[in-house]
């Protein structure tokens, strides 16, 4: 049976599986493995690939994932579309644990990753001004407030190497840069799904402070079990934000 996808979804910290009646299958790249088997499905009749990108026992450091694989297979599928929630930190006040933000700029403060396909001798300088397709993120956006969702339609997420979490005087400083959100993963993987051709939306989901709020010492800096605990209370209306994308795509 041929294996092939229209729709790509890639799962983060806490979202380790997604579609139901599975085709699981490992696959191979010229970039290596992608970080688990792929799962395929057929969701309102179109196919669908999900890739846990920290593995499904999140053996994959953020700085440790295998980006160009994963995006690669997906390309292999066929995908036109790739959807990639993650769990996200909040820089702002009013963007608080359980809001969902589904940004439309970033700041990559990344390093050492691997993190093009245009490593030579094809060289290719991509236009990456507006980083997420503005289609898929308005119709994101839709569907959060289409099921009564707290969701902040624009922002700029800020992308940091992890896997800590940033000091006080990080935090302040991503903040008074314009930063809404901040996450470890988004980067290179929205790059390279551009370099491919792949449009590309995140869909954020609020699990804390960051490093604390300003003027409240009541609200303590994030940690891990705190982003897997918000995580797992939101798991299902992000599910259902994602399927209800999925129906209204046009592939």
């Amino acid at each position: 049976m041929e294996r092939k996808a229209e729709i790509g979804v890639f799962g983060g910290t806490g979202f380790y599986s997604f579609l139901d009646n599975v085709d699981e299958f490992e696959a191979d790249t010229p970039y290596g493995k992608p970080s688990d088997s792929i799962a395929l499905a057929e969701v309102s009749g179109k196919h669908v690939a999900f890739i846990p990108r920290h593995g499904k026992d999140h053996r994959y450091p953020p700085h440790r994932i295998p980006y160009r694989a994963n995006i690669y297979a997906m390309k292999q599928l066929g995908v036109k579309y790739i959807i990639a929630p993650t769990a996200s930190g909040s820089l702002k006040a009013k963007v608080a644990p359980g809001d969902f933000c589904v940004p439309d700029q970033l700041i990559d403060r990344t390093w050492g990753r691997e993190c093009t396909f245009f490593d030579g001798p094809d060289v290719n300088h991509i236009t990456f001004a507006d980083p997420y397709d503005e289609t898929l993120r308005e119709l994101a956006v839709k569907k959060c407030r289409d099921n009564g969702l707290t969701v902040h339609d624009g922002g700029v997420m800020v992308v940091i190497q992890g896997p800590r979490f940033s000091t006080r005087a990080e935090s302040q400083w991503y903040t008074s840069a314009g930063g809404t959100v901040i996450n470890m993963t988004q980067c290179p993987e929205c790059v390279l799904a551009r370099e491919l051709g792949i449009a590309y939306a995140n869909i954020s989901i609020v699990t804390d402070y960051d490093a604390g709020l300003e003027g409240h010492p009541e609200v303590k800096p994030v940690s891990n079990d705190k982003v897997t605990k918000v995580f797992a209370e939101n798991n299902e209306k992000i599910k259902k934000v994602l399927y209800d994308m999925i129906n209204d795509l046009d592939v």
